[in-house]
């Protein structure tokens, strides 16, 4: 497959990440062919390696590290949320280190080329409150109030992860009763009880 070739099958998807398995699937090539002729742009600086079989181009102006995040989990629905999400919202303006995820997998963290991504297991029948970040259909986000719940869920989980918060900033569109809604659908009852106390303690902050 010559460079040129494989640069027509890029462009043709209209996105700055792409993976080694689409190329090989719409060029009708092997996935060593593929994979050859990837190797070769990115020796020429065209492109870049995120991770495993991930690629994107170099200096595409839509790329950002939560554009791979439906990249990194092929086989299952993956959204942002906890600290990422209320930063991009606005309630919490430092800056995370880590792109932090929810899931139904393992928790793990994900090291690559544009980022570093914490992700977080859910129970699946907690797995809700998301939608594609300003209707693009780049990334899954969580909606503001089931970021924070996600939040105070794994804050009362073993790990106690996201025990403590910055200064909060919440919009006039934030609903409290929203999250209290959250709340009630988390399914161990003990979890339940801890995040609905912490998230009183929220509440009564703001409003003294």
């Amino acid at each position: 497959m010559s460079r040129q070739s494989i640069l027509v099958f890029i462009k043709k998807l209209h996105r700055p990440v792409f993976t080694t398995y689409e190329l090989s699937a719409i060029s009708g090539k092997s996935l060593s062919t593929t994979t050859q002729a990837l190797n070769f742009l990115q020796k020429q600086g065209l492109i870049f390696r995120i991770y495993r079989g991930i690629w994107a181009e170099i200096d595409n102006k839509r790329l950002n590290p939560y554009t791979v995040v439906p990249f990194l989990f092929p086989r299952q629905r993956a959204y942002v949320s906890f600290i990422s999400a209320l930063h991009l919202y606005g309630i919490i303006e430092q800056i995370p280190q880590v792109i932090t995820v929810a899931s139904t997998s393992h928790t793990k963290i994900i090291q690559t080329e544009i980022g570093t991504f914490s992700v977080h297991r859910i129970a699946p029948s907690f797995f809700d409150g998301f939608a594609w970040y300003q209707e693009t259909g780049s990334f899954l986000l969580a909606e503001p109030e089931k970021a924070l719940v996600d939040s105070l869920y794994l804050s009362a989980r073993k790990k106690r992860q996201f025990g403590y918060f910055p200064e909060l900033h919440f919009p006039k569109s934030f609903s409290f009763s929203k999250t209290k809604k959250w709340v009630k659908k988390i399914p161990d009852a003990k979890i339940r009880c801890c995040v609905d106390q912490k998230l009183n303690t929220i509440l009564q902050r703001k409003i003294s």
